[in-house]
């Protein structure tokens, strides 16, 4: 076919197209004559004047497979048609199709639906001591952890590298987080908390992007203790992922965490999880998160400073904590703040029943426990599971001695 003959042919398509815009704009609900309108766009290398009619299609109807395949080939680069063919502004048509087509892409000038990733840094105002009970968890804390970095001068002598984080594991609710803080507070250092909804993305590349910056803020902030809770969520194995975004976030943070690019000096790396089991091992490897340390429900010591905390500034008349204490072996740090208050809801509705403001008392308590009971149940069952089955290599040993103490095992 010669250029003569391909003059009318196009000159037919652009009166064709032109009356269906006419008939569009009768009928701007006609998902049939929108995406047949678009598919005349496509064809015709229009792609980018396709794309608002491909939208308005599939507002009326999301499910079209039509105006989704055609919305793809609509959004492919394309070759121009013609030399004086203007350039697609696709953030424009980005921003404009957001409620319908999420962008699937992140350039230098995209950062993510909620702008640029920005870690707070925090300083913390406790330590060791303000964590009550423990004691095994201190003593363990202080030798792996703390001794080295304290001790710059007898670390040159061994050689003690100071390469390598520590991650705390234990059932949920028994305060991974606040003696993270503590750490951070002996030290001296500011506290840099994240978890997952901090750093993965539904941007393509922005998860990496958030890691890298995480490490960049710590670095900047050192010395600083950067805390990645919920490690099992952030650093799953990634044999376990089906979302290939996250399994290159678990990729960009063992290059962070060997200091590819840059140093790490200052930057204290503690992680928690409750299922130490399904984080990624190339995360355990020496020099990364190579040691662990089991924080377990609170001992009985624990347990009185927990209450006692929990009382403080409540109106409380003659409560037992030491034998308050004795009755919640195996509550959660969290399950006894769950107690307490529950003990003073009893007080406050009977308050406002009878007319008269009364203080929380060991009745209160009576009533509380036969609600509030400990929440660590299921976790005890997997870990018993894991004890049992998955500890060839001896990791959790400790774990198996709690739980046979509890007569789990």
């Amino acid at each position: 076919m010669t250029p003569q003959d391909d003059a009318p042919h196009a000159a037919g398509d652009d009166a064709l197209i032109a009356s269906l815009r006419s008939a569009v704009d009768a009928r701007p609900a006609d998902v049939a004559l929108l995406v047949h309108l678009a598919e005349l766009l496509v064809a015709a290398g229009r792609g980018a004047e396709a794309i608002p009619h491909l939208a308005t299609a599939l507002t009326h109807d999301p499910g079209s497979r039509a105006a989704r395949s055609l919305m793809a080939r609509a959004l492919a680069p394309q070759e121009p048609t013609a030399p004086n063919d203007e350039s697609v502004d696709w953030a424009a048509l980005t921003e404009d199709l957001a409620d319908v087509v999420p962008p699937m892409f992140v350039d230098g000038s995209l950062d993510g639906a909620d702008g640029p990733y920005s870690p707070d840094v925090e300083q913390v105002g406790v330590r060791l001591s303000d964590v009550g009970g423990l004691r095994e968890v201190k003593a363990r804390l202080e030798a792996s952890f703390l001794a080295p970095m304290r001790n710059p001068d007898l670390r040159e002598l061994y050689k003690k590298s100071l390469r390598g984080g520590l991650m705390l594991y234990g059932p949920p609710g028994c305060g991974k987080t606040f003696v993270a803080k503590a750490v951070a507070g002996e030290l001296g250092a500011a506290f840099l908390h994240v978890s997952l909804a901090d750093v993965l993305d539904m941007y393509i590349g922005q998860s990496e992007r958030n890691v890298q910056q995480l490490f960049r803020t710590a670095r900047e902030a050192a010395p600083c203790v950067l805390f990645l809770d919920e490690l099992d969520a952030i650093g799953q194995k990634r044999s376990q992922m089906r979302y290939s975004g996250t399994r290159s976030a678990v990729n960009q943070l063992l290059t962070e965490l060997d200091g590819v690019g840059s140093d790490n000096e200052g930057v204290y790396l503690l992680a928690a999880t409750n299922h130490p089991w399904d984080v990624d091992s190339a995360l355990r490897r020496p020099g990364r998160i190579d040691r662990t340390l089991l924080v377990l429900p609170p001992d009985h010591e624990a347990r009185v400073a927990i209450l006692r905390t929990h009382l403080r500034d409540r109106p409380v008349e003659r409560i037992d904590l030491a034998a308050l204490a004795k009755r919640t072996d195996g509550y959660s740090g969290a399950d006894l703040k769950h107690l307490c208050e529950s003990a003073a809801e009893i007080a406050l509705l009977d308050s406002a029943r009878t007319g008269q403001v009364r203080l929380v008392t060991m009745r209160d308590f009576e009533s509380a426990l036969k609600d509030v009971r400990p929440s660590i149940g299921p976790w005890l069952e997997t870990a018993r599971n894991v004890a049992i089955y998955g500890n060839a290599t001896g990791e959790y040993d400790e774990l198996a001695r709690y739980l046979r103490k509890r007569g789990r095992s």
